[in-house]
């Protein structure tokens, strides 16, 4: 098999228009039925939403959990949320898997944690590698998506998309079941 793999000079929001086309041309070549974008404030949430709406591919797009900036606040404004679900994608907000109870025992007993082991270790391929593999487990164990199919992850570096994965869905139960089956696009610096 030959693919063809994007790579970014640099990463960041700039790479967006051209993931989301990677993302329109991979459904129409290879038949992908679920997108998972990862979307803080809904930029990337609302563009692929609208790019994708009416085409009967299950999407969900997946954010910070609630508190993440500070407490009682979301990034996604409601307004945003209901317009993307207007749409017709879902969205989901949950416990980011890496990022929940160990930060805080890691903050409070300056100790290492096996989540933040698997989170440092897939930064190594990139932050948009990492949120893609976490959110996929967050979607799965939600529900959105089924387990052990091929999904297309979508994510970034800061703001915006320049990471796009084929990913073997699993649950975060069985995250060792979890593949990074091919990268279509990713950032090298």
């Amino acid at each position: 098999m030959e693919r063809k793999v994007v790579y970014f000079e640099i990463p960041g929001k700039e790479n967006t228009d051209a993931c989301l086309q990677i993302v329109k041309d991979a459904i129409r070549d290879f038949r992908y039925k679920h997108i998972i974008v990862a979307s803080t404030g809904g930029y990337c949430g609302k563009l692929f939403s609208e790019a994708l709406k009416g085409s009967g591919i299950n999407l969900a797009i997946v954010t910070h959990c609630a508190g993440f900036k500070e407490p009682n606040t979301s990034e996604l404004s409601a307004e945003m949320r209901q317009s993307i679900i207007a749409d017709g994608a879902k969205v989901y907000t949950g416990t980011m898997i890496t990022h929940s109870l160990e930060t805080a025992f890691a903050s409070k007993f300056n100790g290492v944690y096996p989540a933040l082991i698997v989170a440092q270790t897939l930064r190594m391929f990139g932050q948009g590698t990492k949120v893609c593999c976490e959110m996929v487990m967050m979607a799965a164990d939600a529900g959105l998506i089924p387990e052990g199919e091929d999904i297309l992850a979508v994510a970034g570096t800061g703001r915006g998309a320049d990471t796009v994965l084929v990913i073997k869905s699993a649950v975060s139960k069985r995250f060792l079941d979890l593949r990074v089956l091919e990268v279509l696009a990713k950032p090298r610096g």
